[in-house]
């Protein structure tokens, strides 16, 4: 069986323990019997879709695709959780310390905070940070505006850019991104947790 994954994607594959599998941006030009890939993404073949945008859908994942390796007879072990936290212990990354340290301080300190966010893949992370998210600045008000650098142009068209009362985040995506799904994660966390200060 080939397993085609996408480049971020590619990480949680070798983390959940397949050596052998094909990438490309878009599985559907691979010759390959099984795809796995963001949730966002579509292919024609039998696939496992996979969120990524917080730190915990990133440890989901690797469990769900070892599980799903395993189930398939690719790999001979599935990958537990002690073994994924090690994987974060590994990455020897300070933010992700602190994140998983102070996660209730965090989320506790942006629990009054109301956002309004232009993307489904943002309110994972805005969620995980403990803000509150609205959608309509009459109805529920908001002090905060997240959205992706692809929607800049729609935000700038939709929001009063001028009112000194909010605060606008961009938050970088595809190409302005590492690959690493975790680097990725702690940009876009990083980001969040010091705008909203």
């Amino acid at each position: 069986m080939i397993v085609v994954t996408t480049p971020m994607c590619k990480e949680i594959v070798e983390w959940a323990g397949l050596a052998d599998f094909k990438v490309n941006k878009h599985p559907d030009n691979e010759d390959g019997d099984f795809a796995i890939l963001l949730s966002e993404s579509k292919t024609d073949m039998d696939s496992l879709a996979i969120k990524l945008n917080t730190f915990s859908q990133i440890a989901q994942s690797i469990i769900a695709v070892s599980n799903s390796l395993y189930d398939k007879g690719l790999i001979e072990d599935r990958v537990s959780y002690d073994e994924v936290n090690r994987i974060f212990e590994d990455l020897d990354s300070e933010f992700i310390n602190s994140w998983f340290e102070d996660m209730d301080t965090i989320r506790n300190s942006n629990s009054g905070k109301s956002v309004k966010v232009y993307s489904e893949f943002l309110k994972d992370i805005v969620k995980d940070i403990g803000a509150k998210i609205v959608d309509s600045k009459a109805v529920d008000g908001y002090d905060y505006v997240v959205y992706p650098d692809y929607l800049t142009d729609k935000v700038k068209s939709s929001e009063d850019i001028d009112d000194d009362s909010l605060t606008f985040i961009e938050i970088p995506t595809h190409g302005n991104v590492s690959k690493s799904p975790v680097e990725r994660a702690k940009q876009r966390y990083s980001i969040l947790i010091n705008s909203l200060q």
